[in-house]
């Protein structure tokens, strides 16, 4: 035991540091080159793959602007080209009358930071600093002597629209966005309208298509998000992801970087697409029953290599003098575990919690039950907790059981290395003769780590990737359980638990391990320090219950009263 008690703290304390360089990382504020203000969305959804016809095409005004060398490409400006403000309970969204495009989006009931301005809401999409917007249109299947071109509305084309704002009043449920599109020869209209509703993150979108022609007009519909390059990380190890993710049956995700070396493009039905950063997502989400071509890939940008990832349906038809539809959904917002799993099969695989999903998630449940009743995110930790420590209560007065019995037999273990120094196999001998009489697991003493570590990790990941603890206060000075006590209290208080801890248990023989066992609760403190504030209350909670449990044994064996010696 002697041996493997170092061992395992040790390695714990290396998991610690994992995850201590993981977490600093990503709440580092990310500083990625602004693009121009009115950024040129130019790639066309499908980049001409063989299977899937008509992509969109730049308009002629760019595409001679790109065979000039020299000559900076600029976005067709149109008299009447707008940006459209739409404000609800939930966002505040600019949409660019070129394509219906949307260029941002600003989460007004997630402040970016509570200390510095709770003002400021988390910006999701950011055309400007990032070039991640959410592009859709329509593609035209050429049929007879149709034109190629100007038969619908891609994120290029030019819409109409009534005002520049839109506000969900009191009283109103939903908020409708119409933006209209005719064809050049008047043939064909095109109605594409966002429905925004109180309360919710999910945007509707619908598409109503009037042939107004002599013949049969066939299209499709694309939807598309486009990510600009994410800032380089400095380590390899673990992280929360930043990426391209869809589903088809099976959760797959894809690192931005991945893509240029391996696009994707398949077939699926229902599913969906998205783009997965901390804490939030966005993703279109087609009906159950449509079969879409997925695509993902990067593309050349203004700032390097930027990445896409979308859905382009199957062809559908309206007769001359018909009208026909394309529908379709896109969630913005935070990876909402409960909403999520209710809008698409698979869609709360966004919030991944690694290789412990099978611990984390029934944490996070049981968690969450908790939060339901008591309202509070720490204490709803403090129970959970206690809940953990009574699971585990048995295996636990075992090993401290075994713990002070070594305690108690320290004189002897240190009498029998004075007289057997010298010969290491007779001391191993006696060592083992003496564990036996006294009824010692030598390795009992490990049991209580091994358990906690994987718990401790899992929770970890709960702690890191949960939204829903985003910002949540506990109790005075903790405000934010998602971030690190801001004065450090928890942390300290944690270390001075562990050491009541080490002087509670049995005092290793060798100086070496004696001097690590007194140096890991300074260790742990540095560690704790930088730690999600929520995490470190897990931990000292657990260690303040530890200490009662192992102080009321140990007290029982030092007085006599040893259960399993009276039993024999």
């Amino acid at each position: 035991m002697d041996n493997l008690r170092p061992l395992l703290w040790l390695s714990l304390a290396f998991v610690l540091f994992l995850m201590w360089q993981a977490w600093n990382q990503d709440y580092r504020t990310p500083t990625t080159p602004e693009t121009a203000a009115d950024r040129v969305m130019d790639e066309d959804p499908q980049a001409r793959p063989e299977d899937v016809p008509d992509a969109p095409r730049v308009a002629d005004e760019e595409r001679d602007a790109a065979a000039e060398p020299g000559r900076e490409i600029q976005p067709v400006q149109a008299p009447d080209r707008r940006q459209v403000t739409v404000r609800t309970d939930t966002f505040e969204i600019l949409i660019d009358t070129r394509g219906g495009t949307l260029l941002r989006a600003d989460l007004l009931e997630y402040p970016q930071d509570l200390q510095d301005d709770p003002l400021v809401p988390v910006r999701l999409f950011d055309h400007r600093l990032r070039g991640y917007v959410a592009q859709s249109g329509l593609t035209h299947d050429r049929m007879n002597d149709q034109p190629a071109e100007g038969r619908a509305p891609s994120h290029h084309s030019l819409y109409e629209v009534d005002r520049t704002r839109f506000e969900l009043s009191e009283g109103q449920d939903t908020l409708e966005v119409p933006l209209r599109w005719t064809s050049a020869d008047g043939a064909i209209e095109v109605v594409k309208t966002y429905t925004f509703t109180r309360g919710s993150h999910l945007i509707d979108v619908n598409y109503q298509v009037r042939n107004q022609s002599d013949t049969t007009w066939s299209g499709r519909q694309y939807r598309q998000l486009r990510h600009g390059p994410t800032p380089d990380r400095e380590s390899w190890w673990l992280y929360t992801f930043t990426g391209t993710a869809h589903y088809d049956g099976s959760y797959q995700r894809e690192r931005f970087e991945s893509l240029a070396q391996d696009p994707i493009q398949t077939r699926i039905q229902g599913g969906w697409v998205a783009m997965i950063q901390h804490y939030f997502v966005s993703a279109w989400i087609p009906g159950d029953e449509e079969v879409n071509s997925l695509y993902a890939r990067s593309v050349a940008g203004e700032v390097g290599e930027e990445y896409l990832i979308g859905l382009h349906s199957e062809a559908e038809q309206i007769p001359a003098g018909g009208t026909g539809e394309f529908a379709t959904r896109l969630w913005v917002g935070p990876k909402l575990q409960a909403e999520l799993s209710e809008i698409a099969q698979g869609l709360e695989l966004t919030v991944d919690y690694g290789i412990f999903t099978f611990l984390s998630k029934p944490l996070f449940w049981l968690l969450d039950k908790i939060h339901a009743v008591v309202g509070n995110w720490g204490w709803a930790i403090v129970i959970l907790t206690i809940l953990i420590k009574l699971a585990f209560y048995k295996l636990s007065a075992t090993s401290y059981r075994s713990m002070a019995r070594m305690r108690k037999v320290a004189p002897k273990l240190q009498a029998l290395k004075e007289r057997y120094k010298d010969d290491k196999q007779r001391m191993n001998q006696a060592l083992m003769d003496l564990y036996k009489k006294e009824k010692i697991n030598p390795l009992g003493g490990c049991l209580p780590i091994l358990v906690q570590i994987p718990v401790f990790i899992a929770l970890y990941w709960v702690l890191l990737e949960s939204v829903e603890l985003r910002q949540a206060p506990w109790w005075l000075w903790i405000q934010d359980l998602s971030s690190r006590d801001p004065y450090f209290i928890l942390p300290i208080l944690m270390g001075v638990s562990m050491f009541v801890q080490y002087k509670l248990n049995p005092p290793p023989m060798d100086p070496v391990q004696q001097k690590i066992f007194m140096a890991l609760p300074f260790v742990f403190t540095v560690f704790f320090a930088f730690f999600p504030a929520g995490l470190v209350l897990y931990w000292f909670t657990n260690n303040l219950f530890s200490i009662a449990q192992q102080w009321y044994i140990t007290r029982k064996i030092e007085s006599g009263e040893d259960p399993d010696k009276q039993k024999s």
